[in-house]
This record gives structure tokens, C-alpha cells and sequence, in this order.
């Protein structure tokens, strides 16, 4: 867990004699997603494989609910897939799809990303998964197109390691979208 930086105390004027220090702000938690904790449970698994297709997954989070905090659900869903086994991260990768191109891409654009994603499903067996959050938009080909160039050099461990990775913060980022 990282913290803050610690700030030291601020001398106001000798006159006053007085320290000021630096006001603590807190954050309360984020509640979790509207009536996720209330829904039926077939209910809440349909929303939960939305986000990541397995069925592993999805039942362990929909099971140790409630949840107090959205906090609370990303730490389950973290922990959750931390755990998959590599037939739940065959099953999840099975479902996944290439992240879609911007509607104004060019022609080459569209051919360079399909030619990766081919040799990428060629060396290893499954679609190639990235977690664009917090890309903007405008660079998600360029940054996809590393992503698959790059990750084609690991070995098939070491890049079922990364794609669970990429998973897991998928799961992340469409459970806080929910929320």
C-alpha cells in the first residue's frame, strides 16, 4: 500500500508563535454499485461475467456479497482474479475480443491491427487482451499495436502471466464503470 507523503509543520510568522499544518483531507469510501448487493444472484451473475467471463469468478464475487464499499468489491475482484486457474483464464480469454478501433481509422490502420492480432492468436492460442483505462483515446491503436508487437516476444508463461494481468484490470475497470 503507498501513502502520502508525509508534509512537514509550516512556521507562520515569528510573530505568531503558532504552526500550521497542512490540512489532512479524507475521502470516504465509494459506496458500491447501486443495488449490486440486493440483486438476485443470477442477476448479479450476469452483471459480473459482463465484466470478466468466468464463471469461477463471477460466482465468488456474487457469493461473499455484500459489499460495503466499491473499495471492498475491487479488492474482491482483484483477489478473486488472482486466483483463476489457467482453464478459468482460458474460459475469460476465449470471451474476449480486440479492443475496436476509433470510427474514423484508416484503411492500414485496420489491416496492421488485424496482421498483429493474427500473429498474437497464432504463438498464443487466445485473443490478445489490453486494459486501455486511461488511455486517450486517440492513442489506443498506437498504444494496442505496442501492446500486441511487444507482448509477441514473451515467452507463452510469461504472456499468460501479463494476460491475466490485463484481465484482472479489465475486470476492474468495467466493475467501476457499473458503479
Amino acid at each position: 500500500m503507498t501513502r502520502g507523503s508525509t508534509l512537514p509543520a509550516h512556521r507562520l510568522s515569528p510573530s505568531s508563535g503558532c504552526l500550521a499544518i497542512p490540512a489532512q483531507t479524507r475521502t470516504s469510501p465509494a459506496p458500491p454499485p447501486d443495488g449490486f448487493n440486493t440483486v438476485p444472484a443470477a442477476e448479479a451473475h450476469r452483471t459480473l461475467l459482463a465484466c470478466l467471463r468466468s464463471l469461477r469468478w463471477a460466482r465468488r464475487i456474487a457469493d461473499h456479497r455484500p459489499y460495503p464499499t466499491l473499495d471492498a468489491l475491487l479488492a474482491a475482484s482483484d483477489e478473486a482474479a488472482y486466483d483463476l486457474s489457467p482453464a478459468d483464464l482460458a474460459e475469460a480469454l476465449a470471451a474476449e475480443s480486440l479492443p475496436g478501433l476509433p470510427a474514423d481509422a484508416y484503411g492500414a490502420a485496420h489491416m496492421a491491427l488485424d496482421a498483429a492480432h493474427a500473429a498474437y492468436e497464432a504463438r498464443f492460442g487466445h485473443a490478445f487482451v489490453i486494459c486501455l483505462d486511461g488511455v486517450p483515446q486517440e492513442e489506443s491503436l498506437d498504444h494496442v499495436l505496442e501492446g500486441i508487437r511487444s507482448r509477441l516476444t514473451n515467452d507463452p508463461e510469461d504472456e499468460r502471466v501479463v494476460a491475466a494481468e490485463e484481465l484482472r484490470r479489465l475486470a476492474r475497470q468495467r466493475l467501476t464503470r457499473l458503479a
